[in-house]
């Protein structure tokens, strides 16, 4: 099948989007826009790092509890924005654990800490453990693991598939990654202002209660992803039913060449309710 609903994104005021949905089988059921152009990923980028951090852990190269970070943080701080690092700042703002603090910074030392302890440097790494084995040949990291990733619909659709069916890594270990860490802590969504609580998994915001939020009001409270200031988001709803099967679990990726905004905030949601309504 292809999801007419696709098409809402011709009405999006930027100039060039792509956007596809595959669902848990890794069939595409469709894709509008030109999904092989590369774009800016922004802080989608983090989905991609962290993945790469539990290809690390199961790899026995690192420990989800080990140090890392500022004192008294450790990997698992980081991938869950409570290490209390500032948000571009190497610099501590708050005890690790205490605050969903986001951080762009406690993404960069959770890679020097994966590269240091792989000996790999972190861009590298990621291309071998997450990108090469995943086909996704128009991926790259070209600089900071929290926001300089570069990407297509199409290889986000097959890393989208992996993280609903793995295949790289035990499900348990990812199952971990859309678990609530620390649950109960506050904290501010950027773009969407206080949220209590602001739950995130590790690396993978998870949506729960929150509202405003950038998935549709649909849209169930397991779902989890990621959104960017360079007008790109990938989200992961498991409890999405689709049609033409007996199974769930969705996912829906959008990339665009236009800065995340207040036509985001107001374009995105009914976008990804058309969507659910269309697969179910």
């Amino acid at each position: 099948m292809s999801l007419q609903s696709l098409a809402l994104i011709e009405n999006w005021p930027v100039p060039v989007a792509a956007a596809g949905v595959v669902r848990a089988d890794g069939t595409v059921l469709g894709t509008h826009g030109p999904v092989d152009r590369r774009f800016p990923l922004a802080s989608v980028t983090k989905p991609l790092a962290a993945y790469a951090a539990l290809v690390a852990y199961e790899e026995g190269a690192i420990e989800f509890d080990e140090p890392a970070g500022p004192a008294g943080s450790t990997v698992r701080h980081l991938l869950a924005h409570t290490s209390g690092l500032a948000f571009d700042e190497h610099r501590v703002t708050a005890p690790p654990g205490e605050r969903r603090l986001y951080s762009n910074a406690g993404f960069e030392q959770l890679g020097d800490h994966i590269a240091k302890a792989t000996d790999i440097p972190f861009a590298e790494y990621l291309r071998q453990a997450v990108l090469e084995p995943l086909g996704m040949t128009s991926t790259s990291l070209e600089g900071s693991p929290a926001k300089d990733g570069v990407s297509t619909v199409a290889d986000l659709l097959r890393f989208a598939a992996e993280i609903q069916a793995p295949r790289l890594l035990d499900p348990r270990t990812v199952a971990q990654a859309m678990t609530v860490q620390y649950p109960g802590t506050k904290g501010v969504l950027p773009g969407y202002g206080h949220q209590n609580p602001n739950d995130w998994g590790l690396g993978f915001e998870i949506r729960d209660s929150k509202s405003p939020h950038w998935t549709g009001s649909s849209s169930s409270p397991r779902t989890f992803g990621h959104f960017g200031q360079s007008g790109t988001f990938l989200w992961i709803d498991p409890d999405a039913g689709w049609a033409g099967g007996n199974g769930t679990g969705l996912a829906c990726a959008a990339l665009t060449d236009r800065a995340f905004g207040p036509w985001a905030i107001e374009a995105w949601p009914p976008f990804t309710d058309a969507v659910l309504a269309e697969a179910r």
